[in-house]
This record gives C-alpha cells, structure tokens and sequence, in this order.
C-alpha cells in the first residue's frame, strides 16, 4: 500500500517556502514521488514555481525547466518531442501548472497538445484565482467567491476543464482532491501510463487566497467534496466513473461558512448555487458507464 508522506526524502528539497496549509506542496511532492527520478518537469510563473526555483536553484532533484505563463502545455509537447527523436519512450513528460495558467492564459497551448495527442501528463493544481500576483479572479474561480477583482463575488460560474479536456477525447482525465491523496496517487499512475495526453484536475486549497485557517485546509477540501462543490471522478478510454459517490450531499452551506472567501453571498445566491452543484453531480451520476 502507498504511504502518504508530507515529507519528501528523495525529489523534493525538505524545505520551501510555500504558504502555511498550502494544498500545493501536497500535491507536488505525492505527484513527484509518485512518477519518480526518471520525470521531466515544465512549470510555469506562479505559485508552483517556488519548486522549480531561480537562477541556479531549485527544489528538484528532476530535470525541468519553467516556461512562459501561457506555453506550458506547448513547452512540453516540445520536450515531448525531442524525447522521442531521441528513441526515449520512458520518461515522462510532466506540465505542472495552476488554474490560471490552464484554464485561461494557457487553455489554447493545452487544447494543442490534446487535440494532438501529445504523450504528456499535465496537472492543474487549482487554487481557483492567481494566488501568486494577489488573488485576482481565474475563470476556475466559483461562483460567489469574493477575490481582489471580484470583491462583491464571481457572478459567473467555474469554467469546468474537466469538460473541455473530455470534448478532446483524450485517453484519460481525472479529478483528484488533497483530501484524499491516496486517490490522487493512483490517478497519477494511471495517467502516467497512458499512450496520449492525459489531464489530472486537482482541487488544491489556499487559505490566503479562501480566507481560513491554514490547519482546516483538509477539512474544507473534503468538506467540497461532501457537498458536491468538487466531484471525484475519471474519464477512462470514453467511459465515465465517479469515484466518490455521496449517498446526501451536504448542504452548500457546509462548505461555503468554512471560508471567508464566500462572505458576501445572500442566502438567494446560496440557493442557485446549491441548485447548480446538486444538478451537476446528477449529471455526472447519470453519465457514468
């Protein structure tokens, strides 16, 4: 059985300097730990630059290289490509970018390398705003949710990648949670294994940006996933599977009084949203198979 570790003894340096009850660190180290030394990585400005370092250095023990804001994607199929010139089919070729970087500036470069079918390996860590430069509002950002270009909340809804990536017909998507990392685990070793693109959607808590204390940052992610604000679930070879199914989801509420991010939501906003996530995790529900 897989172990969990908060600490990396191999790829990744003991220290850095991520926010405390950041879901990045989580995230970058079970995902690093879990492909291992034989991993290209391509990470662009933003939070998780801080593991791909400055000058000349860094907090891997992998090769990698970080890119513009807007070419991860494009950085990697070219990565990609080389390896294969080469005759190396066995390195992995991972772009490891936030929700800024892939749902917007950074969604025509990730469509090219799907609509290709690139053999790459992406994960979106979604913190849902631009946590590095000051909290500023993503597509990826809920509905309702106050940032510093939102102040009165979002009044659009999340733009759903998961969606986008499955209209490309990839060979595997998947989205994964930092509370239940297990999960995650064996989603990584399940894209890394795929012949083509494969795109993993990783709910990825910021207590600076959600406005909460740091050591609750597990509990809002599951609470999100008691709730159906973040639904596990993968895209396999054309076949959908949820792989948390909730018997009552939790009223929205639950998840939304846990952050002070949702502060100015009226009880009729509480309401559409409500109605939206319920019909939402129906859908999923009904589209698997």
């Amino acid at each position: 059985m897989y172990k969990i570790e908060t600490e990396a003894k191999d790829l990744v340096s003991h220290g850095v300097n991520a926010c405390a009850g950041c879901g990045l660190e989580l995230v970058f180290r079970n995902v690093i730990r879990t492909l291992g030394e034989d991993t290209v990585a391509i990470i662009p400005p933003g939070c998780a630059a801080l593991f791909s370092g400055i000058d000349n250095v860094t907090n891997m023990k992998i090769a990698g290289y970080q890119c513009n804001l807007e070419n991860t994607a494009a950085s990697a199929a070219g990565v990609r490509a080389g390896l294969d010139a080469q005759g190396n089919k066995h390195t992995t070729v991972l772009a490891f970018a936030g929700d800024g970087a892939t749902a917007d500036i950074g969604l025509q470069s990730l469509s090219g390398v799907m609509e290709r079918g690139d053999r790459v390996l992406y994960v979106c860590y979604d913190n849902e705003a631009y946590m590095n430069t000051g909290i500023q509002g993503s597509s990826a950002t809920p509905y309702g949710a106050n940032t510093t270009t939102t102040p009165a909340g979002k009044p659009t809804y999340k733009k759903d990648l998961l969606k986008i990536a499955i209209a490309h017909h990839i060979p595997y998507a998947a989205s994964c949670s930092v509370a239940n990392l297990p999960d995650l685990v064996k989603k990584v070793k399940k894209a890394k294994d795929v012949n083509g693109p494969s795109l993993l959607h990783v709910h990825t808590p910021c207590p600076t940006g959600w406005a909460f204390p740091p050591a609750k940052s597990i509990e809002v992610c599951r609470m999100a996933i008691e709730t159906g604000a973040w639904v596990l679930y993968e895209y396999e070879e054309g076949r959908i599977t949820v792989n948390k199914k909730v018997k009552e989801l939790r009223p929205i509420g639950d998840y939304l009084s846990l952050q002070g991010r949702f502060k100015n939501m009226t009880e009729a906003d509480m309401e559409v949203l409500q109605r939206e996530t319920a019909a939402r995790y129906e859908e999923l529900l009904a589209s698997e198979g």
